[in-house]
């Protein structure tokens, strides 16, 4: 019992190690690669950890070696595109100007009905809507539709909307935060008349207010009994939410 106690410390630290050292990557955005040594190192630390056949000094070095190596391929493909590209893939195009390209599909072994699919997860359905779609090493795929069919924004008919800043927490858990209310210059009283005017009786009943970059005040109050009492006295409160706007 003491033995697979200090294996499975023996291998959780490690592994942890290991986690730390070959870097953070979202789930999506690994490789087949490093899906695949990401599986065989827990393998590894899961066996070290409970068969007492396997000596612990043979499982460490297995999981350094399994650790270590990643990282060498990495540092490669950091100095050399065509290293990179031995070691994770390259990036397909599967369809141009609203052509599929059999022959690339084939080689990536990824059907008509699969192609579909990872169109439909981006909100496409048509293939003459694509100007380009590459499919990624990590089997997600990437469109660009045609500009016909792409999206207006202020930006292509020619609109300057007013830059919005990151909003800002002022209440937070029922305390204020000073150093954030003073730097935007507001005053405690003109916060509790803010939230006031949404429900809330004092401070300590708001659970998070939040300042935009408009003036404009979000608030959530603490509990649910406040905010149906609110929704109940407020003849315009659906909700505990409003916007205020403006500085003393």
């Amino acid at each position: 019992m003491v033995l697979i106690l200090i294996r499975s410390i023996s291998a959780f630290l490690l592994l942890l190690l290991m986690a730390r050292i070959m870097g953070k990557k979202q789930i999506s955005q690994l490789t087949f690669f490093d899906y695949c040594v990401g599986i065989t190192i827990g393998s590894i630390a899961a066996t070290m950890s409970v068969d007492q056949n396997v000596k612990i000094s043979n499982g460490l070095v297995s999981l350094i070696i399994w650790g270590l190596f990643p990282i060498i391929l990495a540092y490669g493909g950091l100095k050399s595109i065509i290293f990179s590209n031995i070691t994770d893939g390259k990036a397909t195009i599967v369809i141009q100007n609203g052509e599929v390209l059999e022959e690339n599909l084939k080689k990536n072994t990824i059907t008509v009905n699969e192609l579909i699919l990872l169109l439909r997860e981006k909100g496409v359905f048509k293939f003459s809507d694509v100007e380009m779609a590459v499919l990624e090493t990590n089997g997600d795929l990437s469109v660009m539709l045609k500009t016909e069919m792409q999206p207006i924004t202020p930006h292509s008919i020619g609109l300057k909307p007013e830059q919005e800043h990151a909003p800002n927490i002022l209440i937070m858990d029922g305390q204020i935060l000073e150093k954030t209310l003073q730097k935007l210059g507001y005053s405690k009283g003109w916060l509790l008349g803010e939230v006031q005017k949404q429900g809330a009786n004092e401070i300590e009943d708001v659970f998070v207010a939040q300042l935009d970059s408009y003036g404009n005040v979000y608030v959530d109050l603490y509990n649910e009994k406040s905010k149906k009492h609110t929704a109940e006295e407020s003849p315009t409160a659906g909700s505990n939410i409003k916007k205020n706007p403006g500085k003393p």
